[in-house]
């Protein structure tokens, strides 16, 4: 752990003077930590009324505020939670009679196509939905989206602690999907709103920006158990209820002081999905983080690259079939080239360091890996389609540096 300013004492309930604010990063020495991102972190250490940033050791430099870092302060500021309000990651089990990645890949409908309630009312996806649509906010429904979003079929590899798997009705060789999707246009009119006012300043009227902000987060969990539901009908399986499903773009209001959460998801006692990559395994853990890590955990692996990076080196050493099959031997069905050279593995940190930090500063314990079969990215297409998709949304996916 790299505490970059002292602190003594506990974390203060008035505002700070300007420069107090503490900022501390959970990683080790073997850890892939940029610079920008540490910085980052101190420029909004120096924010008014901020009090600590805590930076995961998924770290690094994000859009105007650092992404995998969780930000405490008596002053709710919108842009540290980003347009994705409501970003997160469900698991579900699925019961499969017979696992064939091959024949499963081509079986995933198409998730850059929309739901709509009127034309698609008869679709079974919809049973999961309980009352009315958040918002009412429609569009997009039952889609994925873009940059490091996925959906992914995935079998459990390692039970790394019995007790807590057989909990959660978890055992080897189970398969499980993997939803990672946030609020799709919703968050972005919800920050737009607020930046056409107020730019990066604080929020005017917190209550009513709270409001909205909770409204797109329960979006956001209803769209990943629709997304899930039209998967699990696809591949011939029942849906099920996610036994894990934590956001990891929100801002909640804790020990009377804002807590804004940008690519790290609530550690305080829960159990989250730390996302690796395509080509790696991901990890269920038991979150138990306290206020040094400001109650929050990793959600990911983390970016090493920029996506410019990302595309320049990979196609000068690979080819797109050989992204479409992993290292883990697992397939990627993705029909946008250039997508698939960003999102490549190697693009990312090793999870495995980020496991291990986050065991190793006790912040949380593993509970299971799991190793992905099929990862969905977006809809592989014929050349002509033109159909309308919701591909658009979220162009600071495509363009910032990370997971969110």
């Amino acid at each position: 752990m790299s505490q970059h300013q002292p602190r003594q004492g506990s974390l203060p309930s008035s505002v700070p003077t300007p420069g107090t604010a503490t900022v501390t990063v959970f990683a080790g020495p073997q850890s892939w930590i940029e610079s920008d991102a540490v910085t980052q972190c101190h420029q909004v250490a120096a924010f008014d009324g901020m009090i600590h940033v805590a930076g995961m050791p998924d770290l690094h430099p994000g859009k105007g505020a650092p992404i995998g870092a969780a930000m405490a302060s008596t002053v709710l500021y919108p842009h540290l939670v980003g347009s994705d309000i409501g970003c997160g990651i469900a698991v579900f089990p699925v019961d499969l009679k017979r696992v064939v990645p091959e024949q499963l890949a081509n079986r995933f409908p198409d998730l850059d196509h929309a739901l709509d309630p009127g034309r698609d009312a008869d679709d079974p996806a919809w049973s999961v939905v309980d009352g009315d649509i958040p918002a009412g906010y429609v569009e997009g429904l039952g889609t994925v989206g873009r940059g490091n979003h996925f959906v992914e079929l995935a079998r459990v590899r390692d039970v790394l602690d019995p007790g807590h798997a057989a909990r959660l009705g978890l055992a080897a060789g189970q398969a499980v999907l993997i939803v990672h999707s946030g609020s799709r246009g919703l968050g972005e009119r919800i920050l737009r709103a607020h930046t056409e006012r107020h730019g990066a300043g604080p929020a005017a009227d917190p209550a009513a920006y709270l409001a909205r902000h909770d409204a797109a987060v329960r979006w956001g969990s209803v769209n990943r158990r629709l997304i899930a539901a039209r998967v699990a009908h696809a591949l011939g399986a029942r849906p099920t209820a996610p036994i894990v499903d934590q956001c990891h773009n929100l801002v909640e209001i804790r020990d009377g002081v804002y807590l804004h959460r940008k690519g790290a998801a609530p550690g305080d006692g829960r159990d989250v999905l730390v996302a690796g990559t395509r080509g790696t395994c991901s990890y269920l853990v038991a979150a138990h983080a306290g206020p040094d890590a400001n109650w929050s955990v990793a959600h990911g692996a983390g970016r090493k690259m920029s996506r410019a990076d990302a595309l320049r080196r990979g196609r000068a050493k690979h080819t797109v079939e050989e992204l479409r099959r992993t290292p883990v031997g697992s397939l990627v069905v993705c029909g946008d080239r250039q997508l698939l050279f960003e999102e490549a593995p190697t693009a990312y940190k090793r999870i495995e360091q980020v496991i291990a930090d986050l065991t190793a500063h006790g912040l949380a314990t593993p509970v299971v890996a799991t190793v992905p079969l099929v990862t969905y990215k977006t809809a592989d297409r014929p050349r002509g389609d033109t159909r309308p998709d919701w591909r658009r949304d979220h162009r600071d996916h495509r363009r910032g540096r990370g997971r969110s």
